[in-house]
């Protein structure tokens, strides 16, 4: 079943068909389907080596070029393995947008293998993004990057999905306090985006890897702080909070977006179309209402 109504339909058959007319080389190699489909990409792994990246619309070629622009760059300067992109697919075989093959990343989802401590790794990544010169990075409306920017925008759409869950009482206190929570005023910092237990790998029990970069750019980091209520618990979120030194008009931005991604995955999408992400932003709200005075999260809880 479709994420979206206007994706372009992909499978294991159009995979082969693009890698054996474009990359002969590689045309004897397996495809499946990686089971953590992406939102904005379809993946398949490719023999035991390679993956390949197939946008599903049209508004996500951007983040496809992005990535490949800047993935190479940044690997160097991170602590965690980062996908290597290795070619780049044309348009052909009834697709209709670039494509693109990368090395694969061996390790589990987060989703599948909690990490332990995952707040100390966490921590150095974000700490490591802060410390990359963010000169000439995409920032807020470059690429479909959106979460570099102010809450504001996301204010109508985000009251009308706390609406549609019926949890006006519980929720709109803490999301008001992340809109009147002061502006970051300090030199952008580049983001990954989407940072969570499905973009994040495990080996031997700690995070090892991150993947899906369609939401870099630069901008205000509270976009990424937010994995304190993605993936932490109270107790680990202080460690973090500690760690780098968060100020608290960010940490109010940084649980604002955490509301704010999660009530819209619930209202968008269903356990039918996505089932993992459905399940993770459930989880994701449970720990935004149990870190804030408004309610206690019972709601979500089924």
């Amino acid at each position: 079943m479709k994420m979206h109504a206007d994706e372009v339909h992909t499978d294991a058959t159009l995979v082969r068909r693009l890698v054996a007319a474009q990359f002969p080389e590689w045309a004897e190699l397996p495809v499946e389907p990686v089971r953590f489909f992406g939102t904005d990409n379809a993946i398949y792994r490719l023999g035991d080596e390679l993956s390949v990246r197939l946008p599903r619309r049209e508004k996500n070629v951007g983040q496809l070029e992005k990535e490949l622009r800047w993935l190479p760059e940044l690997a160097p300067r991170l602590p965690l393995e980062i996908p290597e992109p290795v070619a780049t697919g044309e348009p052909r075989e009834g697709f209709p947008y670039p494509w693109a093959v990368y090395r694969w990343l061996e390790g589990e989802s987060a989703s599948d293998a909690p990490p332990a401590e995952p707040e100390r790794e966490l921590a150095a990544l974000l700490a490591s993004l802060r410390r990359i010169d963010p000169g000439g990075g995409p920032g807020p409306g470059e690429h479909n990057f959106f979460r570099g920017e102010p809450l504001a925008p996301r204010d109508e759409v985000t009251r009308a999905a706390i609406a549609t869950l019926g949890l006006q009482r519980e929720l709109t206190p803490p999301w008001e306090t992340a809109l009147a929570a002061p502006a970051w005023e300090q030199p952008p910092s580049w983001i990954h985006g989407d940072l969570d237990a499905r973009n994040l790998l495990v080996r031997n029990g700690r995070l090892s890897g991150v993947v899906d970069f369609g939401g870099l750019g630069v901008g205000d980091p509270a976009a990424d702080v937010m994995v304190a209520w993605k993936m932490l618990t109270s107790e680990a979120r202080a460690y973090f909070r500690s760690e780098l030194r968060i100020d608290d008009a960010t940490w109010a931005r940084a649980r604002g977006w955490a509301l704010t991604t999660a009530v819209n995955a619930l209202t968008y999408y269903t356990e039918e179309t996505n089932p993992l992400l459905v399940r993770e932003a459930r989880k994701w709200l449970a720990e935004v209402l149990a870190d804030s005075a408004a309610g206690s999260g019972s709601k979500l809880a089924t």
